[in-house]
């Protein structure tokens, strides 16, 4: 098929990979300018330079809505639009030109986890399972019929970056099974059952902030999420900041007040957690390693070396 890519970031440079490797005809590529927002510079290898390295024509864009690109497209003709983390709305008018409309790829099983930053908020929320779904564009974001899903296991040791690099691997295989059943005819697609739809926002450093009223897992969790090369969970410790970049839930349940740094166990040290802590029935974080602004890493153990005081959510 004849196939125009609007894609960006690591995403949708390995959708572009597989799009250009295939007997797929791509005819042009629509990618957004680099951005210094902190999660857009993270996955960040060029749908630009692939396309440019392959001959395919780029157009940039920080939104599909101009004249000049609808009769680009029209010129173009293609057979579908193929869209992988665009991170703008397409309207109607672009979506719906193709003949066989537009196939979204989006990193989470729909209709769980529309929107943004899908795995980070699963791992937050322990989800057990998270994976990849093509789904055909309709007016509302990730809403559309679904076409294909693929689901991975998720360990309770995994972060999300492990769960990046295991979805990242279906993205060539589903777009380009996707597009052979599109080709084929097919259009029985499943409808997504909007009474399981959530729709998450953009994460910011604000949303790495530890909140110690959280119950201990979601805390452990939040760690998990925020893992390297992510903007890491963080707190502050007499004013300072630091990031908690391992984290446990504690064997014991410990009481009194959340952030309180109490006791040693094993190589970590324990901060009452939860919003009814005083009631002792809580487990607490078992904070296990940190680092501090100057990049250095601790073990828990010796960066907090006499107990007592908190770890606060703001300095």
């Amino acid at each position: 098929m004849r196939v125009v890519m609007f894609g960006y970031q690591t995403w949708g440079h390995r959708t572009l990979q597989a799009l250009v490797d295939s007997d797929h005809d791509v005819a042009c590529v629509v990618t957004h300018p680099p951005s210094n927002h902190v999660y857009e510079k993270i996955w960040d290898d060029s749908v630009a330079d692939l396309a440019a390295e392959r001959g395919v024509p780029v157009l940039l864009r920080s939104r599909p809505d101009d004249e000049e690109l609808v009769t680009e497209l029209k010129e173009i003709d293609p057979d579908i639009i193929v869209a992988t983390n665009w991170r703008t709305w397409i309207p109607p008018h672009i979506f719906g030109l193709p003949r066989h409309g537009t196939l979204n790829v989006h990193d989470s099983l729909l209709p769980a986890y529309a929107g943004f930053a899908p795995l980070n908020w699963a791992v937050i929320n322990g989800e057990k399972e998270v994976g990849v779904t093509t789904h055909m564009m309709d007016a509302d974001l990730d809403c559309g019929d679904i076409v294909l899903q693929r689901a991975v296991p998720v360990r309770d040791d995994e972060t999300a970056t492990d769960l990046f690099h295991k979805t990242l691997e279906l993205f060539g295989p589903i777009t380009l099974d996707s597009l052979e059943l599109i080709s084929s005819g097919q259009t029985d697609w499943k409808r997504q059952d909007r009474s399981k739809a959530s729709f998450f926002h953009k994460r910011c450093v604000e949303d790495s902030r530890i909140d110690w009223t959280w119950p201990a897992q979601d805390i452990a969790n939040l760690v998990r999420a925020q893992s390297d090369p992510y903007p890491n969970a963080f707190t502050f410790h007499r004013g300072e900041r630091i990031r908690v970049v391992a984290a446990s839930v504690s064997k014991g349940r410990y009481g009194g007040t959340p952030g309180r740094i109490f006791i040693r166990e094993g190589n970590g040290v324990v901060v009452v957690a939860g919003g009814d802590a005083r009631r002792g029935q809580n487990a607490g974080v078992v904070v296990e390693r940190v680092r501090t602004d100057d990049g250095e890493e601790h073990a828990g153990g010796d960066y907090f070396r006499t107990m007592g005081g908190y770890l606060t959510s703001h300095a």
